[in-house]
C-alpha cells in the first residue's frame, strides 16, 4: 500500500501526463506498478475482459484523472476519477481547495445494509400471511444465511426480516392493476465490505420456498432493491465567505447566490434533475475508477431524491455566521471486494491510490466528491455562468476532433475560447488557416528536386 501524500499539488494541471505521473510517484501517492496498470497497454487485457462480460470484441479506454486538494475527516486524499466530460475533475478539485479553508469535509456512513425483496402473490388472506412471516422471521433469516455462510462468518448476513402489504389501490383515474393485494418480504442484509448484489439476490432466492410454506402464496420476484436507504452516506463542509469571493463578487454574495440556486432545485423537479445529475458526475467518476456499479448508485440516488413523493435536491446549503455550510445525504451501495473491484488492474491501482480500505470509507469519499461537484456547479451558475469554465476545457476536445495534435491542440483551443466559438466548424477553419500559413512558410520544392528525392 502506498503512503498517504498531500492532496495539495500546486500546478498539477499545468504538467504533462508523464510529469504528473513522475510527481505522483515521487510523492509516494502511487507505485510504479500502479502507474503501469493505468496505461492502456498494461491495463485490462482482452483475455480478462472476455471473462468479465459476454461477446467481448475489445476494450474501451477512459481518461483517469486525480481529484486534488481533498481533506476528508482530517486526512488528505487523492481521488482517482474516470470520466470523459471536461470540467468535472477541475470543479471538484477547486471546491476541495476552498473546503480546506474550513477544515475540509466531514463524512458519516451507515452500516452496509441492503434490502432483498421477495414478492408474494395469490394470497387468500394477505394480513394473515404477513403475521405468519413476522412470527417466523427467525426461520427465514436462518434460511437466508445458509445461502451465504462466508458473509455470515464475517459478521454480516441477514439481520432482520420485514414485511409490507402492497394494496391494489386505484390510481387517479380510478383503475387498479388487477393483481389483488400482494406481500413484499424484505431481507435486511449486512453486506460487510461488498456492494452485495449477488449475495442479496442469492439469499432472496434461497428463502422463496420457506416464504411460500409460511404464507400459502406464490413467490414471483426475488431480487435486491437499489434504493439502499439503510446504507446512506453523508458529507458536509463549511467554507468561510472570504474563500468564496471572486471576479467582483464578495464572498457573501457568492454564498447567498449558491443558497438561492439550491432553493430552486429544492422546489422544482425540473431543476433538481439537472442539479442531481451534476452531483452524480463526480460520484460516478469515482465509482467507475474503483470498479463499482455506478448505475446502481444512480438508481438509488434518484429514488431517494423522490422519497417524499416529490423529486428534490440531494444537497442542502445554508448560511451559518460568516460561512456557507454545505451537506449531502444519499444511498451509497459500494464495495471494495468482489466483481470488477478484484479483477481489473487499473481499478486495483486506483483503489490503492485512494487508500479505500473499506466500503464505508469509499462511500464517504464519494459523498464528499458529489458535494464538491455540486458546489462547484452552483458557484459557477451563481457568478459567471456554467459555460465559461466548461467550454474553456471542452475546447481541447473540439480541437482534437478537428484533427489537431500535439502542441496544436492547446493553440487551437485557446483561439476557440478567445473567439467564443467552441465549435467543430470553427476549429476546422483555424486548422485550415494554420495549414495555409504553414504552406506559405515552407513552399514546395522545385519539381527537379522532388524527382531527385524520389
Amino acid at each position: 500500500m502506498t503512503q498517504r501524500p498531500s492532496s495539495r499539488i500546486s500546478g498539477f494541471y499545468q504538467l504533462t501526463p508523464e510529469e504528473r505521473r513522475a510527481r505522483l510517484l515521487a510523492a509516494g501517492g502511487a507505485t510504479r506498478a500502479d502507474l503501469e496498470a493505468l496505461l492502456p497497454a498494461h491495463g485490462l487485457t482482452l483475455e480478462v475482459a472476455d471473462k468479465m462480460v459476454e461477446n467481448v470484441i475489445g476494450v474501451l479506454g477512459m481518461p483517469v484523472g486525480l481529484g486534488l486538494n481533498f481533506t476528508i475527516n482530517g486526512k488528505d486524499r487523492l481521488v482517482p476519477m474516470a470520466v470523459e466530460e471536461p470540467s468535472v475533475i477541475a470543479a471538484v478539485s477547486f471546491v476541495a481547495r476552498l473546503a480546506r479553508d474550513g477544515g475540509g469535509f466531514q463524512t458519516d456512513v451507515d452500516p452496509p445494509m441492503m434490502i432483498g425483496q421477495v414478492q408474494v402473490v395469490e394470497l387468500a388472506d394477505v394480513a394473515a400471511a404477513a403475521r405468519a412471516v413476522t412470527r417466523h422471521k427467525r426461520r427465514i433469516m436462518e434460511a437466508a444465511n445458509a445461502c451465504a455462510p462466508r458473509m455470515s462468518a464475517r459478521g454480516g448476513g441477514c439481520k432482520d426480516v420485514e414485511v409490507r402489504i402492497l394494496r391494489d389501490e386505484p390510481d387517479a383515474d380510478g383503475r387498479t392493476d388487477g393483481g389483488g393485494d400482494m406481500l413484499c418480504v424484505h431481507l435486511v442484509i449486512d453486506c460487510r465490505e461488498a456492494m452485495g448484489a449477488n449475495a442479496v439476490n442469492e439469499m432472496a432466492e434461497g428463502v422463496a420456498g420457506t416464504v411460500e410454506d409460511l404464507t400459502g402464496g406464490r413467490v414471483v420476484l426475488r431480487i435486491l432493491s437499489n434504493l439502499a436507504d439503510r446504507r446512506r452516506a453523508r458529507a458536509s463542509c463549511t467554507i468561510p465567505f472570504k474563500s468564496l469571493q471572486c471576479d467582483g463578487y464578495s464572498g457573501e454574495e457568492v454564498a447567498r447566490g449558491i443558497v438561492d440556486a439550491w432553493r430552486f432545485a429544492r422546489r422544482d423537479p425540473y431543476r433538481a434533475a439537472t442539479h442531481n445529475k451534476g452531483i452524480l458526475n463526480g460520484i460516478d467518476a469515482v465509482a467507475l475508477a474503483t470498479g463499482n456499479d455506478w448505475r446502481a448508485v444512480e438508481a438509488g440516488a434518484h429514488a431517494y431524491a423522490a422519497r417524499d413523493g416529490r423529486y428534490t435536491s440531494l444537497t442542502r446549503y445554508e448560511i451559518r455566521g460568516q460561512a456557507l455550510h454545505a451537506s449531502i445525504e444519499l444511498p451509497m451501495a459500494v464495495g471494495v471486494i468482489g466483481g470488477t473491484t478484484s479483477l481489473h488492474p487499473a481499478v486495483l491501482a486506483c483503489r490503492r491510490i485512494l487508500h479505500a480500505d473499506s466500503a464505508g470509507d469509499l462511500a464517504g469519499v464519494m459523498a464528499a466528491v458529489g458535494l464538491s461537484q455540486n458546489l462547484g456547479a452552483l458557484r459557477a451558475l451563481a457568478t459567471e455562468g456554467i459555460q465559461r469554465g466548461h467550454m474553456a476545457l471542452h475546447a481541447r476536445q473540439v480541437a482534437l476532433a478537428a484533427g489537431a495534435t500535439g502542441a496544436l491542440v492547446d493553440e487551437v483551443a485557446a483561439r476557440l475560447v478567445a473567439m467564443r466559438q467552441v465549435k467543430l466548424d470553427a476549429a476546422k477553419e483555424i486548422m485550415a488557416e494554420m495549414g495555409a500559413r504553414h504552406a506559405r512558410s515552407f513552399p514546395p520544392a522545385p519539381v527537379e528536386a522532388e524527382a531527385a528525392a524520389g
